[in-house]
């Protein structure tokens, strides 16, 4: 038992350095694929599977794997074919690289640095690209951001992607890697070529975003936030001082600034009957509602209920909406796009364009909060042993 602990706290100890250059993530975490083939695009990688067994993976060499029972089945470029328990390819230079994809899609090839740890777990194979803290930064500012973007908006979705990253590289930790690489942590889809977005990485390395008290915030961001963000309390339950509602005229006039979505007025008194309002309340006048500035709830004379409730039931794209009865039909129109709380990507970009540094916008979605050097931050709490 004592050995044991050691070994916990020792693998814990690997987690909580705050300036490490390395961050261990679960790849393909959305599909958990059975098999997955590997090439080595540049380096060589050596392949060891334990018990002995290693092989030299050079440029061009093809690895397949696969989910054999509790093992893993490996089929390397000369033919051979083993069992092993877990996998582990690490790259003989900086700047080794490799391309992945899951087994039965041919279409899905994603490029990565650093090694690849391979390991049998509940029916799936376990990913973990071992990569660079500032590859896997780039990719994450690639996946969320998109090409073509200016330079100042590339740069605060770098810090935003670095501080989530610090505040929550435990979050997998009983798992065995940091982040996983889907909406549930970070969008990451394997390392970016572009010249700017990497750019944007270097350049803000290990700058975070700090609350007053030097801990990290929540960079919580969506796409368009319609005009007006909302407070995290009205969304999470939780308030945060630097998540508050601010006005902003930046986004209006972006690709998500207004949506509109039609039901049937059949549709919608059904729905609200199922959702517990009287049938008293059933009357056009009172199914009509108006949000000029957001509200968290919707009323028909007596009856309320969340809009989340509404916006999850029906698909909408945001809360910030208003209710019109014409005819036959019920009309949303609608603000925004996601949850609308801290940072709107739409209205940060258009303010990249119009010459607000990274820091200005960062500044302006998040009040009160600083940008400071990650050894300068509070350090993350530590899950307990």
């Amino acid at each position: 038992m004592i050995i044991k602990r050691i070994l916990i706290f020792c693998l814990a100890c690997t987690f909580f350095t705050p300036l490490s250059s390395q961050v261990k993530v679960r790849v393909f975490s959305d599909t958990s694929p059975l098999s997955a083939l590997l090439t080595v695009d540049e380096g060589e990688y050596l392949l060891d599977a334990g018990y002995g067994k290693s092989s030299r993976i050079r440029r061009g060499e093809l690895v397949f794997i696969s989910r054999a029972g509790n093992r893993l089945a490996v089929k390397i470029h000369n033919g051979k074919i083993f069992l092993c328990d877990s996998l582990y390819l690490s790259g003989s230079a900086d700047n080794s690289r490799f391309s992945l994809r899951e087994g039965e899609n041919s279409a899905g090839w994603r490029r990565y640095d650093g090694d690849l740890k391979c390991i049998p777990d509940l029916g799936s194979l376990l990913l973990i690209n071992i990569c660079d803290a500032d590859s896997y930064i780039s990719g994450v500012v690639m996946a969320e951001g998109g090409p073509g973007r200016h330079p100042a908006y590339l740069k605060t979705q770098a810090v935003i992607a670095r501080t989530y990253m610090y505040r929550h590289m435990n979050r997998h930790l009983s798992d065995g890697f940091n982040l996983c690489d889907n909406i549930h942590c970070q969008a990451f889809k394997g390392i970016t070529t572009d010249p700017i977005v990497q750019e944007a990485s270097i350049s803000t390395r290990n700058e975070v975003i700090a609350g007053p008290d030097s801990a990290l915030i929540i960079a919580a961001f969506h796409s368009n936030c319609g005009g007006e963000t909302v407070c995290a309390g009205d969304v999470w339950l939780t308030p945060q001082p630097y998540l508050t509602r601010i006005t902003d005229p930046h986004c209006l006039n972006s690709r998500n600034a207004l949506w509109r979505k039609s039901i049937t007025l059949t549709d919608w008194i059904n729905y609200l009957i199922k959702s517990g309002c009287d049938k008293k309340n059933i009357v056009s006048g009172l199914l009509n509602f108006s949000q000029k500035t957001r509200l968290t709830d919707y009323k028909a004379g007596d009856f309320s209920m969340p809009l989340k409730q509404i916006r999850d039931h029906f698909g909408l794209r945001s809360t910030f909406f208003s209710v019109a009865v014409e005819g036959d039909s019920v009309i949303l129109k609608g603000r925004g796009y996601g949850h609308g709380v801290g940072l709107c990507q739409e209205g940060a970009i258009e303010m990249a364009l119009k010459g607000f540094s990274y820091r200005q916008i960062i500044g302006f979605y998040y009040p009160g909060v600083k940008i400071l050097g990650i050894n300068e931050a509070k350090p993350v709490e530590k899950p307990p042993l």
